[in-house]
């Protein structure tokens, strides 16, 4: 039996809306022409497929034995099509990401030299911006995708995504290391010189509340435009800072800083994703955002 395919594809659309004027217009075609392929079809397979009715077209049991394997091999055919255009995409996409220093250093470098192994082809184009930054660059379309860190504050049609939980830890330069078997006290800071970020940083403004909360109000000695530039500053004895310890933990195990113990603990902070939900994402950047966000048990979408 040598059926025209094209017939077969116009039947599992009939089938499936039990209706010639809907497949007919999913198809873009007319709907005599798919009234006159389907009668084409019966004679070829010599046997009733549709119960014509004023309320639509109905499988006989003939035809549904029919869709059975037509719908299996149509899912099929479409998943092979979304393979292929997925892989188009992933040999020559572009990504734009917004990114915060401390979401790239902690968690987003090791993801996109893994990304950039696997997808050579795409283009990454990484925009070092701090967290309310990023989050206008996603709200007006200049980035797929922002990855930052807490805290944030988004509306919808922005959704966030936390990925990775971190904690501070207070470090000095070498000068302080009798310090290191001290405990100190928040309050106790205004007695020493305090590096941190620009007012215009989340990271800024968290550290401003939590000094509030405990009654204390500290004026930065040093403001780093950049959280890189937190450890050199370090280093060079120009204050007491606030890092991630991932960041800090080479310096520390080279003992060019030391940790600085304080009474109250830090509170958790999380790096996470921030993209519009209402803007497609190309084959690419949807692929990233998957690896970014995948596998993460603590993931928590607002």
């Amino acid at each position: 039996m040598d059926v025209n395919f094209e017939y077969y594809k116009i039947f599992y659309y009939v089938a499936k809306y039990n209706n010639f004027t809907k497949a007919a217009n999913i198809l873009h075609n007319s709907q005599p022409n798919i009234t006159r392929a389907m009668n084409c079809l019966e004679q070829e397979v010599n046997c009733t497929l549709f119960i014509r009715t004023n309320r639509g077209a109905f499988l006989t049991p003939e035809g549904e034995r029919l869709y059975t394997r037509v719908s299996a091999a149509m899912m099929q055919i479409q998943q092979a099509e979304e393979e292929l255009a997925e892989s188009v995409g992933l040999e020559h996409g572009s990504i734009s990401i917004g990114a915060s220093e401390i979401a790239l250093n902690i968690y987003l470098l090791d993801r996109l030299k893994k990304f950039h192994i696997a997808y050579p082809g795409v283009q990454l184009k990484i925009c070092n911006h701090s967290t309310p930054q990023a989050i206008n660059a996603v709200r007006s379309g200049e980035t797929d995708f922002a990855v930052i860190t807490t805290p944030v504050d988004v509306e919808a049609p922005l959704k966030e995504i936390r990925l990775k939980a971190f904690r501070d830890i207070l470090i000095g330069g070498r000068t302080f290391t009798a310090m290191g078997s001290q405990e100190l006290s928040l309050k106790d800071l205004k007695e020493y010189p305090y590096i941190c970020l620009g007012k215009e940083t989340t990271t800024y403004h968290f550290y401003n509340q939590l000094f509030l909360k405990y009654g204390v109000e500290i004026i930065p000695d040093t403001e780093a435009a950049t959280t890189d530039q937190v450890l050199p500053l370090v280093k060079s004895e120009l204050g007491l800072a606030f890092l991630p310890e991932e960041m800090a933990e080479d310096a520390l195990a080279k003992h060019e800083v030391v940790q600085i113990k304080l009474k109250e603990q830090i509170p958790e902070r999380y790096v996470c994703m921030v993209y519009d939900r209402k803007r497609p994402m190309s084959v690419a950047a949807q692929k990233l955002k998957q690896i970014l966000d995948k596998g993460e048990s603590y993931a928590k979408i607002k």
